[in-house]
């Protein structure tokens, strides 16, 4: 246990993106963006990338810098880089966001803020693409799971030059013509390209390798998941490549994002009959909280299946994208997200903590570092908010989808609430807490010798 290597900054990726959600939570809250505002309002706008990149991207990543070990058996290829990567992301949304209040007129500056974000974000991500494509490189022949960060990775290397390229242009540094031809119409592939491939895929990736981890199932490498991998990969490859390629030429961009809709479709159903058999193959036949939660996020990437067959059969795609793409976000990718994190911190933690004592000392089991019981209404009070919320923007209640937006907020802060909690071991009993040998982890860093 003491060779065990632990990403030195991941937890400060996960402190940055609790803070960055709880920011986009309160600005609903307050009914910044929409529904008070058009759906492409720079508030809107401002708001959506602070969940994008703020939360989910930075969660991700800092997931990202512990797990891809885990997933390839390798170390990761530099520990140092993480810190100046995350230092560059959060200048870079800080810019960005000061960026869409200079369009709305909410701030007055002559500082080119777009191009500020532009430099600062090509920068971070760069790092992280570079650190992680490092890793899976040397690797070899990838696992399943590890196949699945690879191609979010390369989405993200999409989404990121699409994006240099709209801030840019917003900055008016682009002024080509082709060049604003992709921006105007080619905002259906950057979203494609973030919240399905880079997004979606990767935490699709992400959740096969850790469900199988944490209920001690077995690891799925049968057709069917390598071909549910296969249809992903297409549906990513025709929305980023054909996408593209249909804005310059006379291929209607809708009939390609339809055909990649439908090879998304299929992918995801072979990945929740994936998830299903997960749970009923499992070993560990109390599931943990971490766990069912996932589940709540899995029903709510059904839900937005559902949703948008119905809206696509109804012709209500347009009008109600907004809510659909709020329950994918914040039903399925936070609510994952949360779910995992209740299990990655407080199993960090016990590896930061007791990992130097462990056969020497008496120390507690990971599930003792949380409260389980407490913790869960805090979830349902979460995952039923946001729910609710997506009913209330379908319905177009933009009042009732505050109020459910403040419950979302109140869930969330109950959540991180314990994860504090967990990391600062006040849950575990104080014969068991600290035992000689053993340390109390930081709140932002981890302690743990890592390999260089």
């Amino acid at each position: 246990m003491n060779n065990i290597a632990l990403s030195r900054w991941t937890m400060s990726y996960f402190v940055a993106a609790l803070g960055a959600f709880a920011i986009a939570q309160a600005l609903m809250v307050l009914g910044y963006g929409y529904p008070q505002a058009p759906a492409a309002a720079p508030a809107t706008l401002a708001l959506v990338h602070i969940v994008a990149l703020g939360w989910l991207s930075l969660l991700l990543c800092g997931a990202l810098f512990q797990f891809v070990p885990v997933l390839t058996a390798q170390p990761l290829h530099s520990n140092s880089l993480p810190l100046p990567a995350l230092c560059c992301l959060l200048a870079g949304l800080l810019a960005l966001v000061c960026g869409f209040m200079q369009l709305a007129g909410s701030i007055r500056t002559g500082s080119p803020c777009f191009v500020f974000a532009a430099v600062l974000l090509a920068a971070g991500f760069g790092l992280v693409l570079w650190n992680l494509g490092r890793t899976l490189w040397a690797a070899g022949p990838l696992s399943v799971p590890a196949r699945f960060v690879a191609v979010g990775l390369a989405c993200l290397l999409a989404v990121l030059a699409l994006g240099i390229v709209f801030a840019l242009a917003l900055g008016g540094v682009l002024t080509y013509g082709p060049v604003l031809r992709l921006v105007h119409a080619g905002l259906a592939v950057h979203i494609a390209a973030g919240l399905g491939g880079w997004l979606t895929f990767t935490a699709m990736g992400v959740s096969y390798r850790l469900l199988a981890m944490f209920m001690l199932a077995p690891e799925l490498n049968g057709r069917g998941t390598r071909l549910g991998f296969a249809l992903g990969c297409g549906a990513l490859f025709v929305a980023i490549v054909g996408g593209i390629a249909a804005i310059y030429t006379a291929v209607p961009l809708g009939w390609v994002l339809l055909l990649a809709g439908a090879l998304a479709l299929a992918c995801l159903a072979l990945y929740g009959k994936d998830m299903v058999h997960l749970y009923r193959a499992r070993k560990r036949r109390k599931i943990e909280l971490n766990s069912k939660m996932a589940m709540l996020a899995q029903i709510s990437l059904a839900l937005a299946v559902c949703l948008l067959l119905v809206l696509l059969a109804s012709g209500g795609l347009e009008r109600h994208l907004p809510a659909l793409v709020y329950l994918l976000a914040f039903g399925w990718l936070s609510g994952l997200g949360l779910a995992k994190l209740y299990k990655i911190v407080p199993f960090l933690t016990w590896l930061e903590c007791y990992g130097p004592v462990l056969g020497k000392k008496p120390t507690p089991r990971v599930q003792d570092l949380v409260t389980e019981q407490a913790a869960r209404k805090w979830f349902f009070v979460y995952f039923v908010a946001v729910w609710l919320g997506s009913a209330a923007l379908l319905a177009g209640l933009a009042p009732l989808f505050r109020v459910c937006a403040a419950a979302a907020l109140l869930g969330t802060a109950g959540i991180v609430f314990h994860l504090l909690r967990a990391r600062l071991l006040l849950d575990v009993k104080p014969e068991l807490r600290l035992p000689d040998g053993a340390h109390k982890p930081s709140v932002l860093y981890s302690f743990t010798p890592i390999h260089p």
